[in-house]
């Protein structure tokens, strides 16, 4: 059984070996920050209140971090996706939004299929020029539909 909770300090190291992991098996995927980075970057975001994680049998499956409408990663860890662990985290965070925009990877494939799945619209298309890995992305976006 998979339970939602909010993130604490202590699954900072959980959350960061998650990023690490995508970027590590992920061949278009540059590593630009060590595995240290990520891990302050997990705890960055958990101190800012942004995360929620999926934890199976204690451990944390898969993380979802959010600021307002942005979202801002959602991440599965390789042995637990396909198993519905990313459509709960992000079922959770549309449970409480109008609106939700978030950045995904030109050359990321299953993500983008996940995010029209789940009812998101396509808004733009950059040649990543703005990004840290400089990697051509897309902007998505999903709105309630009213009732």
């Amino acid at each position: 059984m998979i339970a939602l909770r909010r993130a604490r300090a202590t699954d900072a190291g959980a959350v960061g070996a998650i990023l690490s992991e995508f970027v590590d098996t992920t061949d278009w995927m540059p590593r630009i920050h060590t595995r240290a980075e990520d891990l302050a970057h997990a705890g960055a975001l958990i101190a800012r209140g942004w995360v929620t994680v999926a934890e199976l049998e204690g451990a944390v499956a898969g993380f979802a971090a959010q600021d307002g409408k942005d979202l801002d990663a959602l991440y599965v860890s390789a042995a637990m996706r396909g198993q519905g662990i990313g459509s709960q985290l992000l079922n959770r965070i549309k449970s409480g939004c109008e609106v939700i925009e978030l950045w995904t990877f030109q050359a990321n494939m299953l993500a983008q299929s996940f995010y029209l799945k789940h009812g998101f619209i396509e808004l733009r298309r950059t040649d990543g020029a703005d990004n840290d890995e400089r990697l051509p992305d897309i902007r998505y976006q999903w709105k309630r539909e009213a009732a």
